[in-house]
């Protein structure tokens, strides 16, 4: 078992895809493997995990007024 991830970010980035259900199937596998033999990232998404879980529980959906939605709209088509 690996003690040290040379590819700490690398390695964060796709974690983060698995939880947010982004992750393509070869992503899956690579860290499945990956996941065998790194400690760090053993830890790192079990972390990630925990954090995700804790917000999931803690948000309050609700939507967004109207005028809201019409004003951020109008800013991102004004940028292009």
């Amino acid at each position: 078992m690996k003690e040290h991830c040379s590819h700490r970010a690398d390695c964060l980035k796709m974690i983060q895809l698995i939880l947010d259900g982004e992750a393509t199937e070869q992503q899956l596998a690579r860290l499945k493997v990956n996941l065998e033999s790194c400690k760090p990232c053993i830890e790192m998404y079990h972390l990630e995990k925990e954090v995700k879980e804790l917000l999931t529980k803690r948000m309050e959906k609700r939507c967004c007024p109207e005028q809201l939605v019409a004003t951020i709209k109008a800013k991102i088509l004004s940028f292009s």
